[in-house]
């Protein structure tokens, strides 16, 4: 899933350039890091991406071992589950038992072969138990930036690293959070999902109708003439829907968490890149040139400009050409309400 802008990553992350084409953490974007971490898994005839038509001129650049049919085209965001859907008919065409792995092209994993392994034990859970299966991260702190998933052990003969899901939670506040962690029951929620082709149709068709409808209209439309009309007009009438709300939180079937522990992050936003950048003495972050007094635990990012900070902690700056933010670090997650800002006052060339 390529096709989102990175809202809380403004204003390095924009419509034309957003988080999954950066190269915030080394020499390749998140995106490239993402299919190459599964080419040993899914050779490239067989990885998609689903993105919109502007940013898949970016995409294509950066990845030259994709040819077009690689690629399912959104006409506009609907969130997650119609996102899902669309590549779940596109996939369906080309091997209805297809096992379907689902992954945010804008994660940071660290350890490649654990997360392989985590995976293949995954699809053959989807498999073995025709379930929904998704990742559960290990909680390293109380986190309010991402969703929990309660579980419970499973009987039988899967893996001990597999369990049964109880509920997702959304965000919660810090006191729910803590409790969530305390209690030894939750992980955090990593947007990674495994199924068979087929049974996330299903799920969807039983709890997502409407969706599933124009759906499947646009899956009878392909190769004909008029499939970009049909697209365009079937896809203006879904509703927008996360893949949490619309099929994981009511699904019929069983769901199953895999434990994620290789070293995951969804880099969501600058305080999380700020804890994956080891700070000097004082705590500081920086990346770009700095004059820091009595300043700790601050976060710079201003590549080819010096910032300068006197008397302050716990604040961010983020630099680029064409805008500022400074907030304070704790805020960060806030950052998308200054998009909404922009978005209400027509400011969107800022965007």
């Amino acid at each position: 899933m390529a096709g989102g802008s990175g809202t809380r990553f403004w204003p390095l992350s924009r419509r034309r350039t957003p988080k999954q084409v950066l190269a915030i953490l080394g020499p390749n974007s998140l995106l490239q890091d993402t299919v190459q971490r599964i080419m040993g898994l899914a050779p490239s005839e067989r990885t998609f991406v689903v993105t919109n038509l502007r940013q898949k001129r970016l995409i294509a650049q950066q990845l030259p071992d994709l040819s077009d049919s690689n690629y399912i085209l959104e006409p506009s965001p609907r969130n997650t589950a119609p996102c899902i859907g669309l590549a779940a008919f596109a996939i369906r065409r080309i091997d209805p038992q297809a096992v379907m792995i689902v992954l945010p092209s804008d994660h940071l994993v660290r350890d490649e072969s654990a997360f392989i392994q985590a995976i293949r034990t995954a699809v053959e859970v989807a498999r073995q138990t025709d379930g929904l299966v998704t990742f559960g991260i290990p909680p390293t702190r109380i986190e309010t930036g991402y969703g929990y998933i309660q579980f419970e052990p499973t009987d039988g003969d899967l893996p001990k690293s597999v369990h049964r899901v109880k509920a997702f939670a959304e965000k919660p506040n810090r006191e729910t959070a803590e409790r969530f962690v305390a209690s030894g029951e939750f992980y955090w929620n990593s947007g990674i999902f495994i199924w068979r082709v087929e049974r996330i149709l299903k799920e969807m068709e039983e709890h997502l109708p409407e969706q599933y409808h124009q759906l499947d209209m646009i899956s009878r439309a392909w190769g004909q003439p008029g499939y970009a009309r049909t697209l365009v007009n079937r896809w203006g009438r879904i509703r927008p829907i996360s893949i949490d709300y619309g099929v994981m939180e009511v699904a019929s079937s069983p769901i199953y968490m895999v434990e994620g522990d290789f070293g995951w992050s969804d880099v969501g936003s600058w305080d999380e890149l700020y804890r994956l950048h080891k700070g000097n003495a004082n705590h500081n972050v920086t990346l770009g040139e700095t004059a820091l007094i009595d300043a700790k635990d601050n976060f710079i990012y201003s590549p080819g400009k010096i910032t300068a900070m006197v008397g302050l902690d716990n604040v961010m700056v983020i630099n680029t050409p064409t805008a500022t933010l400074i907030c304070p670090l704790d805020r960060a997650q806030d950052v998308k309400q200054v998009v909404e800002k922009l978005k209400r006052e027509g400011k969107e060339h800022y965007l």
